[in-house]
């Protein structure tokens, strides 16, 4: 049996200070799991735009700097706390944000020095983690672990969009806005339902060339092209599904206005705190719907093993969703390569 890793240093990147870089360092595993804790040893780990979000101070002032982030990451059970039961030492995991089975447990806080670093119930910036039972959930040893975080975030939530939050059909027409991780993910969902035509619009040609790898029949460049104009072009009367991933306030107007008096828009990007939108609510008074998506409302202790099937059963693959990989060491290069870059997903594998 290997030696315990708690009490023991470890290598992190913390968010010390909202709009600056992480700091890269060593801190200090606790001593002990509380009821319900997981000790997992990070593989890899995905960078979402909620990190971002949570870096820029999005939702506003951050009461719990300094701390860890990352929510979509995969990795090995080390050890595990009183009460846990879904998982044991030895079982390969994904680490999500969404809650799944088992106990919902304390959060954990490290020692830096002689200070105290706080942490969520997940978090994947790290070379180890402690983290609660309902945020693991297994899957098969011999899973690709480099594209198992995908599952943390990016894929579950798009499943959870299209089933769940918009209860697409096949045959349904949908409009991705941001073509990043989640609406290339979301491309895929769709494409897997049978959905057409789906629609990728972005500014970036490297993304939307991704989006159409991924399932997307349509491509528009936002920037070159009249978005209005060309969704109505090609689904006069506007689609059935539309989605915007990028919180932007004119961004998620047009998904609403191309959005068919009939069909639903879903809001799946994060806008700033205290930003509004302005709509013609008259729709809703019949039939058009609009909605905020939490994570698809997903349930990843459901949704994770059906997918990881499919996805060994070849019936898709995420390996090209996956544009860049870095070390721990360059956590702030691949948060920039998120914020500017040609890029979908970025991995941080933890073995660099």
């Amino acid at each position: 049996m290997s030696k315990s890793m708690l009490g023991k240093k470890i290598k992190a990147a913390i968010l010390v200070e909202q709009r600056k870089p992480l700091v890269v360092s060593e801190i200090e595993l606790p001593k002990t799991l509380d009821y319900g804790q997981v000790l997992v040893k990070i593989y890899y780990t995905g960078i979402c735009g909620s990190q971002l979000n949570e870096i820029d101070g999005t939702k506003g002032p951050d009461k719990f700097l300094p701390h860890l982030l990352g929510h979509e990451g995969s990795g090995v059970v080390e050890e595990v706390g009183s009460g846990v039961k879904s998982v044991k030492p030895g079982d390969h995991v994904v680490l999500h944000w969404r809650k799944g089975e088992g106990i919902h447990s304390a959060t954990s806080k490290y020692k830096w020095g002689d200070k105290s670093v706080n942490a969520g119930w997940v978090t994947t910036f790290s070379e180890y983690s402690v983290v609660s039972e309902n945020r693991v959930t297994m899957i098969p040893k011999n899973f690709d672990m480099k594209t198992a975080p995908l599952y943390g975030c990016a894929i579950t939530t798009a499943y959870g969009v299209i089933h769940n939050d918009s209860n697409m059909k096949m045959g349904d027409s949908i409009a991705v806005f941001g073509a990043g991780g989640v609406g290339v993910a979301l491309v895929l969902m769709a494409s897997l339902i049978s959905a057409y035509p789906i629609i990728a619009i972005d500014i970036n040609d490297y993304k939307l060339k991704k989006a159409k790898e991924f399932g997307a029949t349509h491509i528009i460049n936002s920037s070159k092209e009249d978005v209005k104009k060309k969704i109505l072009e090609i689904v006069p009367g506007g689609v059935d599904v539309g989605v915007d991933t990028t919180g932007i306030s004119s961004v998620r107007e047009m998904c609403y206005e191309l959005t068919s008096k009939e069909g639903i828009t879903v809001g799946v990007g994060v806008p700033k705190a205290g930003t509004k939108i302005c709509i013609d609510s008259f729709p809703l008074h019949f039939t058009k719907k609009i909605t905020g998506s939490h994570g698809g409302d997903a349930d990843p202790s459901y949704i994770i093993p059906r997918l990881a099937r499919l996805q060994q059963s070849g019936r898709f693959d995420l390996e090209n969703m996956i544009t860049h990989t870095f070390s721990l060491d360059e956590i702030n290069k691949a948060i920039e390569m998120v914020r500017t870059g040609d890029t979908v997903r970025c991995i941080v594998d933890m073995s660099k």
